[in-house]
């Protein structure tokens, strides 16, 4: 069996395959392609003359597959497939204010911010779809570089020459306290009380965390150091070890807003500190920005993450 031949095999041919099959009868085929039934005929020679062995049985009852046809049959299904996938995307990128956008976000933009902003987009543009994965900054990133996801939304830097990276949303990394904890009733604590307190963090990875261990660095004392007693994958289960009275820890403004207001956690000021950071949209540089990634990315700049 020659492999060159493979070279030859035409989507005509693929379809005839797939037309034979359904029909089970080469005349029936003929009409459904609008070809004559010789037409037909010649595509599905030439078809096994291409692959070099035979791929179909003919039968008075009709026709069935041989074992080598089978296979071509399912990878003929899987190509044309692809062929109506592309043309549906380059339809739809045509139309400015309809497609679908993959986004990659690490986890206080994909819980506390997107969600809202999402909400009053698809308001204006009911025909953009926008689909979400949560992970944490590094492997958005990760994600993107690798053509896992055509955006991300992440909270740290990148200095990857592949990456087009822009600062979009403002955030701010406040103490949080359990509202029956005892400094929830205090104006400010010092970094050497914050030191003695049991501390929960998040993993590594996490914009979060480089973002705080960074500013430690560069602003505490040279002797300062955490009193770490648990790692947590979330924001989510950080509130809640929080609540629990576990510890306290740094977390993004945006992720207690709720908790705030109902009491459940209090912000208490660092005296001396702000950590501050920005949120970042990120795609590869390499990526052309369809007319529904461009609005919705102008979006995103425009719209205020809630207060």
């Amino acid at each position: 069996m020659s492999y060159d031949g493979f070279k030859n095999i035409t989507i005509q041919q693929l379809e005839a395959l797939i037309h034979l099959v359904g029909e089970r009868s080469f005349s029936r085929a003929a009409r459904k392609m609008f070809l004559t039934q010789p037409s037909l005929t010649k595509h599905i020679k030439n078809l096994e003359d291409a692959v070099g062995v035979k791929v179909i049985n003919r039968h008075n009852t009709g026709v069935t597959l041989t074992f080598q046809g089978k296979l071509l049959y399912e990878y003929a299904q899987k190509i044309l497939g692809l062929r109506e996938g592309v043309k549906e995307k380059i339809f739809r990128s045509m139309e400015k204010e309809s497609g679908t956008i993959d986004i990659i976000a690490s986890t206080i933009p994909a819980n506390y911010i997107l969600p809202f902003i999402l909400g009053n987009f698809n308001k204006k543009y009911p025909k953009i779809k926008v689909y979400i994965k949560t992970v944490n900054s590094e492997e958005a990133l990760d994600m993107v570089m690798n053509n896992h996801a055509e955006i991300g939304f992440i909270g740290k830097k990148t200095l990857s020459r592949k990456i087009s990276a822009e600062p979009i949303w403002k955030d701010r990394l406040v103490i949080a306290v359990s509202g029956t904890h005892r400094w929830s009733k205090r104006r400010s604590i010092t970094a050497e009380e914050l030191m003695e307190e049991p501390f929960v963090i998040r993993e590594k990875g996490s914009g979060t965390r480089e973002i705080l261990e960074n500013y430690l660095k560069e602003k505490a004392a040279s002797d300062f150091k955490l009193n770490i007693i648990a790692e947590l994958g979330s924001s989510e289960a950080i509130k809640e070890a929080i609540i629990a009275g576990l510890g306290v820890s740094f977390i993004s403004i945006h992720a207690i807003r709720r908790e705030l207001k109902q009491k459940l956690l209090v912000e208490i000021p660092v005296s001396g500190w702000v950590v501050e950071r920005d949120f970042h949209v990120i795609y590869t540089k390499q990526l052309n920005l369809m007319p529904h990634q461009k609005i919705f990315l102008n979006f995103c700049k425009t719209a205020l993450p809630p207060s």
